[in-house]
């Protein structure tokens, strides 16, 4: 490969939250951690929170480090070139056409836009759909934003793949008078990415009860192979105008330190009441880093990038849903189609080994594999699990998982 994808780097003392959180005494993660003394011998594998234990490509601290040399750092205007970009690469990656400038406008971050583009849809206090399980995120910034989740759960098919529940779905909209939604595409925590036929289906339901949609797309670059995205703007011309998707090179590129997403808006009315919405607060505004960084990000060399990332992830993927499958009996996990995230389901593991889920997570925790707790998720038995670093070190990670946890 012309990328490094197999160092693992040492992250202490470098301000990660994936290593360093672990060891707060208060804070960020300190109940989830402090459960678990980690055993002698052992070193800590970050499994846990999204971030990638991959250098991202040299494009990105190049165009920073050009920038920075410049020894002036006031007030700007976004660079055409950034706008360029985004268009090139929604083409290029998703096929999208018709883009425009106009279309396009920053957010801090997916979260906050999520939110704020709700606030332009809807009054506090509204009924909002969402699939579970959810997102930890969602949960923690509708809720904390007075929204009220009406979840409708997926269901495993047959060959166990996450589907949407259109039935559940429909009678949340009608019964509950529901005029927003929430999607994640691809879906995190299970990691699928939703076929085009799933989604026309989804839009039918939105335009016979007039739902209006805001859809997270962080993970659309990261499609493992035989899958592929489709924009939730593309499924067709009412979706294009029903929709309001939300995307960011930080999760692609790991740059969610940078702080810096985007948002495309068709529709003109939702788009002009956005932007007054985001101004109320006088605080959503680029950093001009940030700025460089998704230009870095999404040249050329970035697309050989994120091509073999995703070459990198499937193996990953491959590797470990195949080690759970024949070591870790009663542990049940859907393969993930994009994300690099699994969503372990323990329960059969636990009724039969009588243990709980907190018995399990901390027999992992003790030997340095940095999982996380999947009920925050809205799954009773679940550990979601990050495969975002070498191979070495997914290997090394589930051989102390079979040894010490599942078959101990």
């Amino acid at each position: 490969m012309k990328y490094d994808f197999t160092t693992y780097y040492d992250r202490h003392n470098m301000d990660a939250i994936a290593i360093d959180a672990p060891d707060m005494t208060e804070g960020f993660g300190a109940d989830y951690f402090g459960k678990a003394k980690l055993r002698e011998g052992f070193d800590r594998i970050p499994m846990w929170v999204a971030d990638m234990n991959f250098p991202t490509v040299p494009t990105i601290p190049e165009a920073m480090i050009e920038r920075a040399k410049h020894p002036l750092y006031g007030y700007f205007m976004p660079r055409d070139e950034y706008f360029d970009e985004i268009i090139k690469w929604q083409e290029t990656r998703n096929g999208v056409t018709g883009l425009t400038k106009e279309c396009i406008g920053y957010e801090n971050g997916v979260l906050g836009g999520v939110i704020s583009a709700l606030d332009v849809i809807c009054s506090r206090g509204d009924k909002v759909l969402l699939h579970s399980p959810t997102y930890v995120g969602f949960t923690g910034s509708l809720t904390n934003n007075g929204y009220d989740m009406v979840l409708s759960e997926l269901k495993k098919d047959e060959e166990g793949i996450w589907r949407m529940d259109f039935e559940d779905m429909e009678k949340k909209l009608r019964d509950g008078k529901i005029h927003a939604a929430v999607m994640c595409n691809p879906h995190n925590p299970t990691g699928r990415v939703w076929e085009k036929w799933e989604l026309e289906k989804a839009y039918e339901l939105f335009k016979k009860y007039d739902v209006y949609v805001v859809s997270d797309e962080i993970w659309s670059d990261i499609i493992l192979k035989g899958n592929k995205h489709i924009p939730l703007q593309m499924v067709n011309e009412d979706a294009k105008n029903r929709t309001f998707a939300v995307y960011a090179p930080s999760k692609t590129f790991n740059l969610a330190g940078l702080v810096g997403s985007y948002h495309i808006v068709y529709n003109s009315w939702w788009r002009d009441r956005q932007d007054k919405q985001q101004s109320l607060s006088h605080y959503n505004s680029m950093n001009v880093l940030s700025m460089h960084a998704l230009i870095g990000a999404y040249k050329p060399e970035g697309y050989e990038w994120v091509d073999e990332l995703c070459e990198v992830l499937t193996g990953n993927v491959d590797y470990a849903y195949n080690m759970i499958q024949e070591k870790f009996k009663g542990v049940k996990v859907s393969r993930p189609q994009g994300t690099y995230m699994l969503f372990l389901d323990c329960e059969e593991w636990c009724k039969e080994h009588g243990k709980t889920i907190d018995e399990v997570q901390i027999a992992g925790l003790e030997v340095g594999v940095l999982w996380q707790d999947g009920r925050p998720f809205h799954g009773e038995y679940g550990i979601r699990m990050n495969l975002a670093l070498p191979f070495e070190k997914v290997k090394e990670a589930f051989e102390r998982l079979d040894k010490y946890v599942f078959t101990a």
